[in-house]
């Protein structure tokens, strides 16, 4: 894969939600792409739809876009856009503007190959980092959708979202998932 973003429109939430997803690292293999592509097409939205409650009952739509990148890229990006050295999981850019307004999303997410290959191994599924990037998705548009994850209650609603989400889609838990030890 090039890197070329493809693209897929979801509307389940009753607001159109575009997803573009492109492989800078060109070492996604293109039927894993596809997957991870039809999953965001049904996590993304759910959160939103999940999340309507926030916002006076409508499900945000917008456009939701994620790069996939290697550690080289995501720990110059952490660097210079969290001041932090070395790599990381996912990094979220909300572009949505005034949050009392409840605009759509607006949103880039960068998020690191080598890094879900790592987790994948730890977790026991070394086959398929691809589910470990579709976490990573989820988690950043939640914090778009207002979760936050710093505070230990906050941290286990965070995740207990995402895996009610992921269970809802027929994946099922990654986060939370049975791990090897």
């Amino acid at each position: 894969m090039d890197g070329k973003p493809i693209t897929q429109s979801a509307s389940k939430t009753g607001n159109a939600l575009r997803l573009d997803l492109s492989d800078a690292t060109g070492r996604v293999a293109p039927t894993a792409m596809q997957w991870l592509l039809d999953r965001l097409g049904e996590a993304l939205p759910e959160a939103c739809r999940r999340e309507a409650g926030r916002n006076g009952g409508v499900a945000r739509g917008g456009e939701v876009r994620i790069r996939i990148v290697g550690d080289d890229e995501m720990a110059r990006m952490h660097e210079e856009y969290a001041g932090v050295p070395g790599t990381t999981d996912v990094l979220t850019f909300d572009l949505s503007g005034d949050e009392s307004e409840t605009p759509p999303l607006d949103v880039d997410i960068v998020t690191c190959l080598d890094e879900a290959q790592r987790q994948a191994a730890r977790r026991g599924g070394a086959d398929a980092p691809e589910r470990e990037l579709l976490l990573y998705a989820l988690h950043g548009v939640l914090h778009c959708l207002g979760h936050d994850d710093h505070e230990e209650n906050n941290f286990e609603a965070m995740h207990r979202a995402e895996d009610e989400i992921l269970t809802h889609i027929g994946v099922g838990p990654i986060f939370r998932g049975e791990e090897k030890q």
